[in-house]
């Protein structure tokens, strides 16, 4: 294999549906085009939002289209200690402070001022622990492999959580932790994260990590227009044989490859070997694919 090494890794709060689709064989392809190593990491670490079982039913999903990755599945839940030594790396150079605001507090702001910077206003209170956004290099500046140049200033987008006031780890360290300590270097994602990027750069810097090539993908979005999301109760991912090919060439023409269309019915490993040979992420548009309505496919 190649010195690619790719992920995906999605949140088990819901089962997979297309647009999650879409992203996973975005990233599958990407990795095996380049002969590279694609690996799964499922982020529990949220256990409220995560229902038992349903990384096991994501897992399935995925194998019904083919995709079968190439190490043991990471699980964030798993990760408790790697963050902690990260956060006290960000506390000994000042780049993470205790904060004990409230959402409601700060609400009239469109991100949090900063208030605790300087020490904690409510010492009686649980806190948070938050990044300076405001101190390191800035602006962030990222070639985008879709998307060209991106240009963010952290500071304008706030001082982003890192572990909540309930002792939960949040997304924005774990995510940098884990692909820094999986040698990840592309990461093929949804759009909906582009300005995440630079809160993770700035990350990234602060703990010595390499920064990945990053690849965001436009969104899917149902009939109706709406992002499709498990929110809006889009539809799981079917595993039935019949449903998987037509899905699975359907994702496809989502990702602007262009499948020839007598592939719609041939079985999974043959659309995904030419779709393999195929792959081309300069095809790729960046536009809001809308899901037909016979796209939505389900179990029932």
């Amino acid at each position: 294999m190649s010195g690619y090494r790719g992920r995906f890794a999605p949140t088990p709060s819901g089962p997979l549906h297309f647009g999650s689709l879409v992203t996973a064989l975005a990233s599958y392809l990407d990795a095996r085009h380049a002969k590279g190593t694609w690996l799964v990491r499922i982020e529990d670490i949220d256990p409220p939002r995560c229902p038992p079982g349903t990384d096991s039913r994501i897992l399935r999903q995925l194998e019904a289209f083919g995709l079968h990755w190439d190490e043991d599945v990471c699980y964030q839940s798993t990760r408790y200690e790697a963050y902690q030594t990260a956060l006290e790396q960000l506390i000994d150079q000042g780049l993470a402070y205790p904060c004990s605001c409230s959402r409601k507090e700060w609400q009239e702001y469109a991100v949090y001022p900063g208030w605790c910077r300087s020490g904690v206003r409510h010492p009686e209170r649980a806190f948070a622990w938050r990044l300076r956004s405001d101190l390191g290099e800035r602006p962030i500046v990222w070639q985008d492999r879709l998307f060209a140049r991106q240009c963010f200033d952290p500071a304008e987008l706030g001082d982003v959580v890192l572990k909540r006031k309930d002792g939960l780890w949040a997304y924005q360290l774990a995510v940098v932790v884990d692909d820094g300590d999986q040698h990840i270097n592309q990461i093929v994602r949804g759009t909906d994260l582009l300005d995440n990027t630079a809160w993770q750069c700035q990350l990234q810097r602060a703990l010595n990590l390499p920064q990945p090539h990053y690849l965001h993908l436009p969104l899917i979005a149902a009939d109706n227009g709406q992002k499709l999301s498990k929110q809006n109760l889009a539809p799981a991912l079917p595993t039935d044989d019949k449903s998987v090919r037509r899905l699975l060439h359907e994702a496809l023409i989502a990702l602007d490859q262009a499948p020839a269309p007598f592939l719609c019915d041939a079985p999974v490993s043959e659309q995904l070997s030419a779709a393999v040979a195929a792959w081309d992420s300069i095809r790729l548009q960046p536009h809001m694919y809308r899901v037909p309505p016979r796209a939505i496919w389900t179990n029932k």
